[in-house]
């Protein structure tokens, strides 16, 4: 038995961070934080033509991001820093006469598959040159061989899968598998197994596309003397169309997330929930998550991806808050769509009164826009909106002349709206619209004394003493 509980997750650095990906490992580090166990990162860059330090970054970036805390931080594994390793094995299981060379060409292959294809039979290797096949058969000039797993003919690979439970596959289903190619890289399933083994992995726990590749890899810890760890497949995650998610569905891509003003804490909880409940808890923290997980409450059903349900839960996210976290949050953001920032507004106390209503970080910027951006006032919107221009041209007239030695606080801004609204027999409309339009160019803000109070007294009566100027010019 394994001393100790030990997930991991391990990307090929060739792209992206998918959604799926990070709910893997959220899955992954929730299984291990349940237990008091170690999560470990792992980084599959054998594909050398499409792996790069810029995608290996990026899963660094993202796992940062979601604050998933790998206990391996500063020792992270990278296959390609095994090689001698997948080759020791390679060469004792050639010893034990478990895995030999092959010297079949792309070409014979792929005729071998299609002569099969043409009889009906499913294409796989036929074991060509196992030693028992090939003796006394020449070896081709010019040919490097790949090393083959010689898998076992007869028998039956079962496992209980940590999701799905049971399940069995005759090893007559399995071909013997190329384990490492001709340039000495291993293949996938081979050089899986070995890391998995070498750091202790109690937990595998992927993708139900890799349900096919675990007989596989059974059979090679089986052959190398390994312990064979606890499997459990994920189904996938679909769009709201019910097809696997994919780039048409928009962004799959963790960090884009980020970009688009989503709370990492709000993904990871979406993530969490896709695919595994804990009764009807739709949000909740990361420790409750560990407490709670269990892999056998996953859903056998692929997982509905669905936009407006992650959008109220940042919503959620967002409501809750530090305010001053997401001042900080939003400045890049207003920065970028050519804020003042050196206005020193109360940004602070603008994201507090905003956040209520904006279900995004972009959507919180934006409407922060209103207190920085200085919007041309359209009176046209005045002649639709009010009926007795005279009597809101008063109010507004009294608003400007009796807030010049007031406290500029939102209550004594109210107090002052209704005891102008008192004294000439109006309602709210006829003197906040009016309000808005002249201060802040809009017609709809947050309510009128919030808004007045954070754009500032001097701010305010200067833009009012020059809208209200022109609109009774306007109205003459």
């Amino acid at each position: 038995m394994f001393k100790k509980v030990r997930t991991r997750i391990a990307p090929s650095p060739t792209g992206m961070m998918h959604l799926g990906t990070a709910r893997t490992a959220i899955y992954c580090w929730a299984v291990a934080r349940h237990f008091g166990g170690e999560f470990l990162l792992r980084i599959e860059d054998t594909d050398q033509e499409r792996s790069t330090p810029e995608a290996t970054q990026v899963i660094l970036d993202a796992m940062k991001w979601l604050n998933l805390n790998y206990d391996n931080a500063g020792h992270v594994t990278y296959q390609m820093n095994r090689l001698s390793r997948y080759k020791e094995v390679v060469d004792q299981l050639m010893e034990k006469g478990l895995a030999y060379k092959c010297y079949a060409t792309k070409e014979e292959l792929e005729q071998m598959r299609e002569d099969q294809k043409a009889r009906g039979e499913k294409p796989r290797y036929d074991g060509r040159w196992r030693p028992e096949n090939c003796a006394g058969k020449p070896i081709p000039e010019g040919v490097t061989p790949v090393i083959r797993f010689r898998n076992p003919d007869d028998g039956t690979v079962t496992w209980n899968d940590g999701v799905y439970g049971p399940i069995a596959i005759n090893n007559s289903e399995l071909d013997d598998l190329v384990i490492m190619r001709g340039d000495g890289i291993p293949t996938y399933n081979f050089a899986v197994v070995v890391d998995d083994m070498d750091m202790e992995i109690s937990h595998v726990i992927r993708g139900a596309d890799h349900i096919n590749n675990t007989p596989r890899q059974i059979n090679l810890y089986k052959a190398i003397g390994g312990e064979i760890p606890t499997f459990a497949h994920l189904p996938l995650i679909h769009g709201e169309d019910g097809q696997k998610l994919s780039k048409r569905h928009g962004t799959v891509s963790v960090l884009a997330y980020e970009e688009l003003g989503f709370l990492p804490e709000a993904i990871f909880n979406y993530l969490a929930r896709l695919g595994w409940a804990h009764g009807d808890a739709e949000k909740f923290s990361r420790e409750q998550l560990a407490e709670w997980f269990k892999l056998e409450d996953c859903s056998r059903s692929a997982a509905q991806f669905n936009m407006d349900k992650l959008r109220w839960l940042n919503h959620e996210y967002i409501k809750e808050a530090d305010d001053e976290r997401l001042a900080k949050l939003i400045e890049p953001r207003l920065k970028a769509k050519g804020a003042d920032l050196s206005r020193n507004l109360d940004l602070v106390g603008i994201v507090a009164l905003l956040k209520e209503r904006e279900a995004t970080l972009v959507e919180l910027a934006e409407g922060a826009m209103l207190f920085y951006r200085d919007n041309p006032i359209d009176l046209a919107v005045l002649d639709e909106c009010i009926k007795d221009a005279a009597t809101s041209q008063e109010a507004c007239r009294l608003f400007l002349e009796r807030s010049k030695d007031m406290e500029w606080k939102r209550e004594d801004i109210n107090t002052l709206i209704r005891s102008i609204m008192k004294e000439l027999k109006i309602k709210m409309p006829h003197i906040a619209i009016p309000l808005r339009v002249l201060v802040t160019g809009e017609k709809h803000t947050p309510s009128i004394d919030a808004t007045l109070e954070l754009f500032g007294k001097e701010r305010v009566r200067g833009k009012l003493e020059e809208g209200l100027t022109n609109w009774i010019n306007h109205t003459k």
